[in-house]
């Protein structure tokens, strides 16, 4: 199959947009210190990632809608990341304290923005996220963060198995190689999501902030 009809086979079998809901939450995923420190093994180069999300993360909070951020944190033993922290050694740096396992510069939390940690690639997976958006009344979820191919993908993969509509601000998330990156964005749109720029976010963002009244975070 060339890649044309490949493609073709695709928009046969893939081509539905779910569209945005109307009470969304902005989910940070994982833009911990690491990926920024060219001396530490998570390094990425993902600061283009990182801009876009602070600029979605500006917009969010100008329209009024959660925004919640996810780190990674471990006992320091690693008991609690079980066959993950096993297989994936990197995760050594998510153990409670470490530096490299901080946020971010400038995606330090905010007061009236909630954390979720959580041991496993998955935001939802062992975490209070999916009742607490439930409780919180939201129907979709804008996601954002590190890595592409692993705590974004899982991460998108429960919200929709959780019923939330799912968007994945392609420019807000990054990868340590491109070719992961733009693999699980094409898959995710296919299957899951839909991809779509930080330009599209943005201005469902201002739209959402003119046209609804203010969400409780």
């Amino acid at each position: 199959m060339s890649e044309e009809e490949l493609l073709e086979n695709y928009r046969r079998a893939y081509n539905v947009k779910v569209g945005f809901g109307q009470r969304p939450a902005l989910i940070l995923i994982d833009f911990c210190q690491g990926y920024f420190d060219p001396d530490c093994d998570l390094y990425s180069d993902v600061e283009d990632a990182l801009s876009s999300a602070l600029r979605v993360r500006e917009a969010a909070r100008l329209a009024r809608i959660p925004v919640i951020l996810t780190n990674v944190s471990y006992h320091v033993s690693g008991i609690d990341g079980g066959r993950f922290f096993e297989k994936a050694a990197p995760l050594r740096y998510f153990i409670e304290g470490h530096p490299m396992g901080a946020f971010a510069e400038g995606l330090e939390p905010r007061e009236d923005e909630l954390v979720i940690s959580k041991q496993y690639p998955s935001a939802f997976f062992g975490t209070s996220l999916a009742s607490t958006l439930t409780a919180m009344g939201i129907d979709s979820v804008l996601l954002t963060g590190l890595t592409t191919s692993g705590c974004v993908r899982a991460s998108c993969v429960d919200a929709m198995s959780h019923g939330f509509r799912t968007a994945v601000v392609a420019d807000a998330c990054g990868d340590r190689h491109d070719a992961p990156h733009q693999a699980n964005l094409f898959d995710m749109n296919a299957k899951y999501a839909d991809v779509v720029s930080e330009e599209e976010i943005l201005l469902f963002l201002q739209r959402l902030g003119n046209e609804q009244p203010a969400l409780d975070n």
